[in-house]
């Protein structure tokens, strides 16, 4: 017969993100002349209680001493705890609720905060163990009982030995007392937590560091909300994607690395062999030798519209999901647009640059308004519609090209041809996506259709423009002036020269590809892009992919929901059904989608199932990858 098996827990930045003591001085302290000074001396001192450094009353009293609460503020510290407890622990209630009985509460702080925040989990009043304060009768609290075996050192180990608990013990905390309990030989192991707090001292004490509490029911094969625990799940964010981004992939237990800059094809070859969730921006090429070596790979995350860098074809094949953020910074982009059209129609740059050198040149020749010009959009995607809408409103007549049927915004035009949209136009602009076929859609035929003194602006991508035939047309002034945001190469950091014909020439504005680079943008990029990428991995979900089969599917409840990517060949979903039949598997739910490479099949089951339908669903022919999603 097995032995049981018990849990203690340490509450302060364990089942809490915070020490409950530092939030107690926010509230004990608010109005208090030397609040900061006070909050940074009980931070010291819960720090070097934490690390062994002090003895435990002397930390406890000299806290009280310094913050001098009151009942009323423990009221509200408990209503401010509940809000902050460990995301790992919200995400799996499942086990407090299985393992009430065996799971035991011990902290060096205080019943009173931390019994009505446990216990909201399933865990029993009983197996809360804490101090408990001493108040006098007008609601202060003066102090503590000291005959409370916690309040003194070595009193969690005092502790355990009342219990004696008739079995193992696991002890999982972030403080020196809680490997203590370790050392005194009465816990089988001590896991040192990690998720809100490291301290140096405690991790070189550990059995096991635990950045979530989905590490230690992975590792002791316990029921957990998730089938692998997150922070085992590499998460690279390349180019300064925006810090919200950062924040949110950490928040949700994914292991997140960053990196300033892009990496070359052979350092990112290098860098994503234990990668799972890549994060990039324009810079990085994500080509088919990268995702040669990425074979932990699930999903690439493109923090900006365009997926060019990015070899869809060959991530489809290896079953990488790639999801975007095609209209986070499309408002950027259009000011960017109307701002460099009327600096140029103005000649404000060159006038500047002038200005620069000590040139006074006070003269309107070559200086227009924008009002009554027209304008012409090439690509009326979700920029070149909403630029369509602001350029109307400024008095520009607004003509448009796409290849695809588009309605017209306003009073906008759509032209039957780009030789028609060309001829017609004052400024031109480009708003195309990368795609192959738009190579040199503009190029020395294009530039000899347009007007004399045209206007002309590429904020798109670099290979959609020929670059000497822009060259020649403006030094030959045919162009009047141009500004472009995008290059056929561009420098993969800040630290590399910038090289390009277009260096040195009139009227011309030459921007680093920031066209969706204001802060606006980047932080609703940076809240996008994490949102598509963890619901992909937490659900399947696949909405807005730009790769893969859309699928939008409704949450799972008491099942297992299993992930089938497999190349388009007739028969898979019959050999999964099939699979689960032989082993009397009932489905729950089963969607299914397609597109030219790949199938995508979500299988929701009952919960009981034998490990060995995993191996058989895995090797089914054409699969491509396979997970499962608890």
């Amino acid at each position: 017969m097995k032995p049981n098996k018990y849990f203690v827990i340490d509450f302060d930045s364990t089942f809490t993100k915070v020490e409950a003591f530092d939030v107690l001085a926010d509230i004990a302290l608010k109005d208090h002349p030397d609040r900061e000074s006070s909050k940074k001396k009980i931070a010291d001192i819960t720090n070097l209680g934490m690390e062994g450094k002090l003895s435990l009353r002397d930390s406890i009293q000299q806290r009280i001493d310094l913050l001098q609460p009151e009942k009323r503020h423990i009221l509200s510290l408990v209503s401010h705890l509940k809000g902050l407890v460990s995301e790992s622990f919200k995400r799996n209630k499942d086990f407090f609720a299985t393992h009430s009985e065996n799971i035991y509460v011990i902290s060096n702080g205080f019943k009173e905060f931390i019994e009505p925040v446990v216990t909201e989990f399933g865990i029993r009043k009983e197996n809360v163990l804490a101090n408990e304060f001493v108040t006098d009768g007008n609601g202060k609290i003066i102090g503590f009982d000291v005959n409370n075996p916690l309040s003194a050192n070595q009193g969690k180990v005092e502790q355990l030995k009342k219990l004696n608990l008739p079995g193992d013990i696991y002890v999982i905390g972030d403080g020196y007392t809680d490997y203590e309990i370790k050392h005194s030989g009465l816990a089988n192991k001590f896991y040192a937590f990690t998720e809100n707090v490291e301290r140096e001292s405690v991790l070189a004490k550990a059995d096991h560091i635990t950045p979530s509490l989905d590490e230690f029911l992975y590792l002791n094969k316990l029921n957990t909300a998730i089938s692998y625990p997150k922070n085992r799940i590499h998460v690279l964010l390349l180019e300064n994607v925006h810090p919200v981004a950062i924040e949110l992939m950490k928040a949700e237990g994914f292991n997140v690395e960053t990196y300033p800059a892009g990496l070359d094809e052979d350092e990112l070859c290098e860098k994503i062999k234990n990668v799972s969730v890549l994060g990039i921006r324009s810079k990085t090429q994500v080509t088919a030798k990268v995702l040669e070596n990425a074979n932990r790979l699930m999903a690439i995350g493109a923090f900006c519209i365009g997926t060019n860098q990015i070899d869809l074809k060959a991530a489809t094949q290896k079953g990488v999901a790639v999801f975007n953020a095609p209209f986070s910074n499309t408002r950027s982009v259009v000011e960017m647009a109307i701002a460099e059209m009327i600096m140029l129609i103005r000649g404000f740059y060159d006038k500047s640059n002038k200005m620069h050198q000590g040139k006074w040149d006070k003269s309107a020749k070559g200086s227009f308004e924008v009002r009554g010009k027209k304008l012409g959009i090439i690509g009326y995607g979700s920029i070149g519609t909403q630029l369509s809408v602001l350029a109307e409103n400024l008095g520009m007549k607004v003509l448009f090209y796409d290849q695809e049927e588009k309605l017209a915004m306003g009073n906008a035009t759509k032209c039957k041809s780009l030789k028609e949209l060309l001829h017609e136009s004052d400024v031109v602009t480009l708003h195309v996506d990368g795609r192959p076929t738009n190579a040199n859609i503009i190029g020395k035929h294009e530039f000899a259709q347009m007007k004399k003194g045209v206007i002309f602006l590429n904020l798109s991508r670099g290979h959609v423009v020929d670059v000497n035939a822009l060259r020649e047309n403006i030094l030959s002034g045919h162009v009047a002036g141009c500004a472009v945001d995008v290059f056929p190469y561009e420098p993969i950091s800040n630290e590399e020269e910038f090289i390009s014909e277009l260096r040195g020439l009139p009227n011309t504005i030459l921007t680093p590809h920031i066209g969706g680079s204001t802060l606006e943008a980047q932080e609703n990029i940076g809240s996008f892009v994490p949102g598509k990428l963890m619901d992909y991995i937490n659900n399947g979900n696949t909405s807005n992919s730009v790769n893969f089969p859309n699928l939008t599917l409704p949450t799972l409840e008491n099942a297992h929901r299993l992930i089938h990517v497999h190349h388009n060949v007739p028969g898979i979903l019959a050999r999964i059904n099939q699979t689960l039949a032989d082993n009397g598997i009932n489905i729950v739910g089963q969607y299914l989608k397609t597109n030219e490479l790949i199938g995508y099949v979500i299988t929701d089951i009952n919960k009981e199932y034998d490990k060995e339908v995993i191996k058989q669903l895995r090797a089914i022919e054409h699969t491509i990858k396979f997970r499962v999603l608890y």
